[in-house]
């Protein structure tokens, strides 16, 4: 995720801010029905991930065999591929049978509907792309709108419109980028209402450049947190202390699902935070989330 990314950290408040005042409200109405044991998500962007052979995954494996390793790793993934192209039905199925039960994909939504069309006259290819994903069955988690950094408030009844429209057996993140969005305060707590009424998720983004779509607003009961790391530097572990205690607090205030996807230059970090990320958030909340694990390989010619 380049969105937001800076190489000079200095100067960066990396402070989590409070929460937006509408969030407690939401969370004490979504407490009413909150699941027995709430669901907590945890994923990287990609699944090719070559750096990991011979650690998170097992030395030699087909390019085939990766998501299968993968989805023994995470618990989900933030799944870009579909941010290219609508998948075809052998391939959903594909995805589909390759990973395990309680495992969530979170497709992108395809760049033709959100940067080139601009969600405009887009109704097609938004009914092709939620029958594709819809294939994912169970395993279907939010799928991720993503709207470019040109859509702006100028374009606030587009966005209702469409998601008025927007297939409701697809659940649905938003991600705004565009900065007036955030500048306004009428402006901004009106999407904010929209969102929350229209029952989508507005996506939480944690970046250094752009602090200000760090709104912390829930609109519903799920969390879609996207966080952007800086190699293992000591402001990646105060940041994983401070989102386990938020999300702690999110979770026994009424909660019911959070997914958190990391994105780091260096794939090999993800990991390691994650590791140190879901052991805070078990020590806080007993909930157990299996962390990435080093595999131990075979050993060639190894004598017994």
């Amino acid at each position: 995720m380049d969105f937001g990314r800076l190489s000079d950290l200095r100067g960066v408040d990396f402070t989590l801010p409070p929460d937006h005042p509408e969030t407690a409200s939401l969370l004490a109405r979504a407490q009413a029905t909150a699941p027995p044991q709430p669901a907590v998500y945890v994923g990287c962007p990609i699944w090719t991930n070559k750096a990991w052979l011979g650690s998170y995954f097992p030395a030699g494996i087909k390019d085939s065999d990766y998501l299968h390793h993968y989805a023994r790793q995470f618990n989900s993934i933030e799944l870009n591929t579909t941010h290219y192209r609508i998948p075809d039905a052998p391939t959903v199925r594909k995805w589909r049978d390759a990973v395990p039960p309680g495992f969530k994909f979170c497709p992108k939504m395809p760049q033709s509907i959100t940067h080139e069309r601009e969600l405009y006259n887009a109704d097609e290819l938004t009914t092709s792309f939620c029958r594709a994903i819809s294939g994912l069955e169970e395993h279907l988690g939010p799928a991720f709108l993503q709207l470019p950094p040109t859509f702006g408030p100028e374009h606030m009844r587009r966005l209702e419109r469409y998601l008025l429209d927007f297939p409701a057996y697809v659940p649905l993140a938003v991600e705004l980028r565009h900065p007036r969005w955030f500048a306004d305060t009428g402006v901004r707590d009106t999407v904010f209402a929209l969102l929350e009424a229209l029952n989508k998720t507005l996506v939480i983004t944690d970046v250094a450049g752009r602090r200000d779509v760090l709104h912390q607003r829930l609109t519903t009961p799920t969390a879609f947190i996207r966080f952007n790391g800086h190699g293992l530097g000591n402001s990646d572990y105060r940041r994983a202390d401070v989102w386990a205690e938020r999300l702690a607090g999110w979770l026994s205030a009424g909660l019911h699902t959070a997914y958190i996807f990391i994105h780091q230059k260096d794939i090999m970090h993800s990991p390691i935070w994650t590791q140190y990320f879901l052991d805070k958030l078990r020590t806080l909340t007993g909930l157990e989330i299996a962390p990435p694990k080093i595999i131990v390989q075979p050993v060639q010619g190894s004598l017994f």
